[in-house]
């Protein structure tokens, strides 16, 4: 028994985006942004959602400012992360936005394509 094209058009589809959807998720898990504070110091690393992965303190960096101007060093670096993790986040977003559409465009020319031999 076989399948009606409709339906193994349908099928492929699907297979197509699981996989655009586990490679974007792929490639989002290995978003990472590590924007040093503006005294260099402090090197946060965020992930794609913002999440603090990790914190580097050059050495001295503690005895180095006081309390409040370390803190405003650590929250100015994971500022500018985050940013950079967004952006980040964003190009791959309309990356996927973009080779979909390509892709749909594609697939509709060769659908008026056979719609135009059909025709004949």
């Amino acid at each position: 028994m076989s399948i009606h094209p409709d339906v193994q058009a349908a099928l492929d589809a699907a297979r197509e985006l699981r996989h655009r959807i586990a490679d974007m998720r792929e490639r989002i898990d290995d978003v990472r942004a590590r924007r040093p504070s503006p005294s260099g110091t402090v090197i946060p690393e965020v992930d794609a959602m913002g999440r603090l992965t990790s914190l580097y303190l050059a050495p001295g960096t503690a005895g180095r400012f006081t309390s409040e101007e370390l803190t405003a060093e650590i929250m100015a670096a994971i500022r500018e992360s985050t940013r950079d993790a967004a952006r980040q986040y964003q190009a791959i977003m309309e990356t996927v936005i973009t080779e979909h559409s390509e892709a749909d465009d594609a697939a509709d020319g060769r659908e008026s394509a056979g719609v135009a031999e059909a025709v004949r």
